[in-house]
């Protein structure tokens, strides 16, 4: 039932009611911004990626420990 769902044509038409809602104008704007949003997101998930990798490989010591490992003295 779903074969060939999405086919050439309907990507052409697609693309021709953007161009005739949002003009031909604000297209480029439009595909700047989510260029720009697009590598800020890969950033910020590169930045998350090295920051796990980082904390998964130096541990950090459960609370109320001292920092040879021993328990603190109260």
């Amino acid at each position: 039932m779903l074969r060939n769902a999405l086919e050439p044509w309907h990507l052409l038409l697609v693309a021709i009611a953007f161009i005739v809602l949002f003009g031909s104008k604000r297209l480029p704007d439009a595909a700047r911004s989510l260029g720009r949003s697009l590598r800020i997101l890969k950033s910020e998930t590169r930045a998350l990626r090295e920051d796990g990798a980082e904390s998964a490989a130096a541990p950090t010591p459960p609370p109320g420990s001292g920092e040879d490992g021993r328990a603190a003295s109260r």
